[in-house]
């Protein structure tokens, strides 16, 4: 089922875009690149999905006993993925490298 474009939150989508710019130094350029790619996401998932599958590789990373949650159970690890291969879809169709 495809998502509908406009179903994430303005928020949401400049979080989005703020942290991608963060992470290629703040570049002007990739103000348009990200805010491509947070709209090639929103074209794939819906934003519920988005905000668990997102939420599942971002805490992946988290130390300790509590990050285990998020570390070891299969079906995390495949949301956590599945969000890897969206974001690199989106990455590649905006030009965000």
């Amino acid at each position: 089922m495809a998502a509908f474009a406009n179903d994430f939150p303005t928020t949401s989508r400049v979080e989005y875009v703020l942290e991608c710019m963060k992470t290629h130094n703040g570049k002007y350029e990739f103000l348009y690149k990200c805010s491509c790619a947070v709209d090639e996401i929103a074209k794939q998932v819906p934003f519920d999905e988005y905000v668990e599958i997102s939420t599942a590789l971002r805490h992946q990373t988290m130390g300790g006993q509590r990050g285990a949650e998020f570390r070891d159970p299969a079906n995390v690890k495949e949301m956590a993925g599945k969000y890897k291969n969206i974001e690199r879809r989106a990455a590649d169709a905006c030009f965000v490298k």
